[in-house]
């Protein structure tokens, strides 16, 4: 599981009174100095931490992009549940502050190029979770990388929206619950894990028609040293 990352008390402060702002007064009436001034921080100190306004906008995703790369470039048993667990981790990070996801929500709908923008980090999520599992799983059809790697992220946002459109919480239990749903559906999830191995010297193996063959081909590389 990833480890949770969020933006410094600092950072934080800075992007809470740069939205508050762009709300009341529009996102091109106001400059980099009322920001800075809002926040009670300096305009090099500005710089320093954002390259501009609308890298304030977007300044935790930067963070959670850096974090995942960590996260998924360590070993991982189920390449597929890493990549669930990495957009249940994204999901719980804007959880935890639900107003402050509400407000920039407002902000990027008013503004189109930062709607542009958003539309371009969503895909580094996507790519992200694509190329690692062509790399986690050598011969996976790229079409079935591409496939699950939109999947999981359409599913993310289709669930964030709803926190984010709404008043009422929603569990992190609600994404992870459609996400494994998906994930059968794409046939990577077992449905029982804790059958024994077999010790006889012949295995026999039964997997979903739609499971991809390079995830058929890890889990026998996996089983077959124990069997």
């Amino acid at each position: 599981m990833p480890t949770s990352t969020s933006a410094t008390p600092a950072r934080t402060v800075v992007m809470a009174a740069a939205l508050d702002l762009f709300d009341r007064q529009g996102f091109e009436a106001t400059s980099v100095e009322q920001i800075a001034q809002a926040a009670g921080v300096s305009r090099s100190t500005f710089f320093r931490q954002f390259g501009g306004k609308d890298d304030v906008v977007f300044a935790d995703h930067e963070l959670l992009l850096e974090m995942l790369r960590d996260y998924l470039a360590r070993p991982h048993a189920n390449p597929w549940v890493a990549v669930r667990d990495a957009s249940i981790e994204v999901f719980r990070h804007f959880a935890a502050d639900p107003d402050l996801a509400r407000r920039r929500y407002a902000v990027v709908r008013q503004v189109p190029a930062l709607r542009e923008r958003e539309i371009v980090t969503v895909f580094r999520y996507e790519r992200l979770f694509d190329e690692y599992l062509r790399e986690a799983l050598p011969g996976l059809d790229p079409v079935d990388a591409v496939s699950f790697a939109a999947m999981v992220t359409a599913i993310h946002n289709h669930v964030l929206r709803r926190l984010i459109r709404g008043s009422q919480r929603v569990r992190t239990s609600v994404l992870r619950a459609a996400l494994d749903e998906a994930m059968r559906r794409f046939g990577v999830l077992d449905e029982d894990a804790s059958a024994p191995a077999s010790a006889d010297d012949v295995v026999v193996a039964v997997f979903p028609r739609r499971m991809p063959a390079a995830e058929v081909a890890r889990r026998l590389q996996q089983e077959l040293p124990r069997a």
